[in-house]
């Protein structure tokens, strides 16, 4: 049974549409992440929920109580922000203590919570530090600790790694799914990074132009985008046009030739879709393609060093740009113009059926 619900919110600023009808629910224990580009309206929907902004139309419910009713100091909720929003002139300690102290509870009782908080996002010994002298990742978990505290029935989190390097950034990104699955907290988390979203994220809400456009867990929306437009946001950029041509198993005539993909299925015989395939797919050919892979040959545009990987851009005949993941040795790393084969592994290749909304609002 959904904790909340979220039932055809609409919203408009000065007669713009930011919101239109947007539904969805969140478990309790569940992270969700509303995902999006700025400017998608997924602020505006967690101030709605906040009791912060009113919606136009539609209703934010909370264990079957219409929140409208509630007024916000009477809803429980935690927020934490991308500015952190710290007392300055407070030490740690009564930063994460204020929640607390509005609850009139005993000092003691107090002390420990804070105590507790700060061992929990690793701050131990740091109650008399003033905000100022903290870093900025220091200060964000400070600001985690106190929405923390009280025990929030709902965490809201609004691009709360926004304004933090890249390094801490990912120091706390791979942190924050454990503190807030060890306390069992409930939380919307809003953001427009993806990384954050597959790394936090029980589900992701992908937003669009104030409109829901695709929901489901990281994996699933990794695997199957909704859309070319869902599929570009995600960092997923190759994309070609195909038609299917056959069926058990599954054929498409596209600009790369023509491909069998078997394990797909349920589109019709001379459907137009998008075939995506994901960078992960390509194999380096050094004979004969793998048994079950699909060959593929282009011109080496640049392959540039990732850490992990190098990301390898080519140049098909057919003038599509195509970028996959590779590992190489440093002395096997192609040359710029040099012509190499590939082969394509089907089960990191999928078709997208644009939807006629998403074609009209393409580009």
């Amino acid at each position: 049974m959904a904790l909340l619900e979220v039932r055809s919110i609409y919203k408009s600023f000065d007669d713009t549409l930011v919101l239109e009808d947007v539904s969805f629910h969140v478990d309790e224990g569940e992270i969700v992440c509303l995902l999006g580009p700025s400017g998608c309206g997924k602020t505006t929907l967690l101030r709605i929920i906040a009791g912060l902004e009113t919606g136009e139309a539609g209703e934010v419910v909370y264990q079957d109580r219409l929140l409208a009713e509630v007024p916000v100091h009477h809803r429980g909720f935690g927020l934490v922000f991308q500015d952190f929003a710290l007392f300055p002139h407070k030490d740690v300690a009564a930063n994460v203590a204020f929640g607390l102290r509005m609850k009139s509870l005993p000092r003691a009782e107090v002390e420990a919570r804070v105590s507790e908080m700060l061992a929990l996002v690793e701050l131990e010994g740091y109650q008399g530090r003033r905000v100022y002298d903290l870093s900025g990742g220091e200060q964000q978990r400070v600001a985690l600790a106190r929405s923390l505290a009280p025990g929030p029935r709902l965490l809201m989190l609004d691009e709360p790694l926004g304004s933090l390097d890249r390094a801490l950034r990912e120091e706390l990104m791979n942190e924050l799914r454990s503190i807030l699955k060890e306390v069992g907290v409930t939380a919307i988390y809003v953001t427009h990074d993806q990384q954050e979203a597959f790394a936090l994220a029980d589900r992701v809400i992908i937003m669009r132009q104030g409109r829901i456009v695709q929901r489901g867990t990281p994996q699933a929306v990794y695997r199957q985008p909704a859309s070319s437009w869902v599929a570009r946001f995600l960092g997923l950029s190759n994309l070609v046009p195909a038609r299917v041509t056959g069926r058990d198993p599954l054929e498409v005539d596209s600009p790369l030739g023509r491909l069998t993909l078997p394990g797909l299925d349920g589109l019709p015989q001379g459907q137009d879709v998008t075939m995506l395939i994901r960078p992960e797919a390509a194999r380096l050919v050094q004979q004969e393609p793998r048994e079950g892979h699909i060959p593929i040959e282009g011109a080496v545009r640049r392959c540039s060093f990732r850490g992990s990987h190098y990301l390898l851009e080519i140049e098909h005949e057919a003038g599509f740009e195509l970028e996959f993941e590779l590992i190489f040795r440093a002395e096997d790393l192609p040359r710029r113009g040099e012509h190499i084969v590939l082969g394509l592994r089907p089960e990191a290749i999928t078709l997208l059926e644009e939807e006629p909304d998403e074609r009209a609002q393409a580009g």
